[in-house]
């Protein structure tokens, strides 16, 4: 029989801190977020909380905000908006999308999403995880079309941290009202 995970109260939410199964609320989970930059709901914990198969998240795009530098993945990456509108920028090529839009990349597919329209733009993502997490990952590369929305690196890298140099580091916080429906 699978046990309950334990969620641990935090100040910035609720994070899971064992194995096992649970339920846990967007709205009451720990998001990632720094000005000027998407906030995620990582809905996993750290260490035997951690997801070995599957990633899954929620990112919330202001109008401008990039999800993450243009880059591609040893694995394969699932995208659903769920509210709002984003450009998509994949294999170079640039397309709109709105609610309820899929966007599946497989394997070796650059691309990176940007909020676009008046408001935020809600976007559940899903990668699997293979062979995604270690040195052979995937990489950042050089896009013209990614460039214009900040979304572009300077130089091909593989390094998170070279790639995100210029940009922020998200920390730990609440939920703020308003980034997940209007309605908050």
């Amino acid at each position: 029989m699978i046990r309950e995970a334990h969620l641990e109260a935090t100040a910035e939410g609720l994070v899971p801190c064992s194995d096992g199964w649970y339920v846990l609320n967007a709205r009451r989970a720990c998001w990632l977020h720094a000005d000027g930059r998407s906030a995620v709901c990582d809905f996993e914990g750290e260490g035997d909380a951690a997801f070995p198969q599957l990633g899954i998240n929620l990112s919330v795009l202001a109008p401008g905000q990039t999800m993450a530098m243009y880059h591609w993945e040893i694995d394969q990456e699932n995208f659903l908006v769920i509210s709002g509108e984003a450009r998509l920028i994949v294999e170079g090529v640039e397309r709109m999308l709105g609610q309820w839009d899929f966007v599946h990349c497989p394997a070796g597919t650059k691309h990176v999403i940007v909020g676009v329209g008046a408001g935020p733009c809600v976007v559940l993502a899903v990668g699997a995880r293979g062979t995604s997490n270690g040195p052979d990952w995937g990489g950042y590369t050089v896009e013209p079309a990614a460039a214009p929305y900040g979304a572009s690196v300077e130089e091909d890298t593989t390094e998170p941290q070279t790639a995100y140099a210029r940009l922020r580091r998200r920390r730990p916080v609440n939920y703020q009202a308003g980034w997940l429906a209007a309605d908050d």
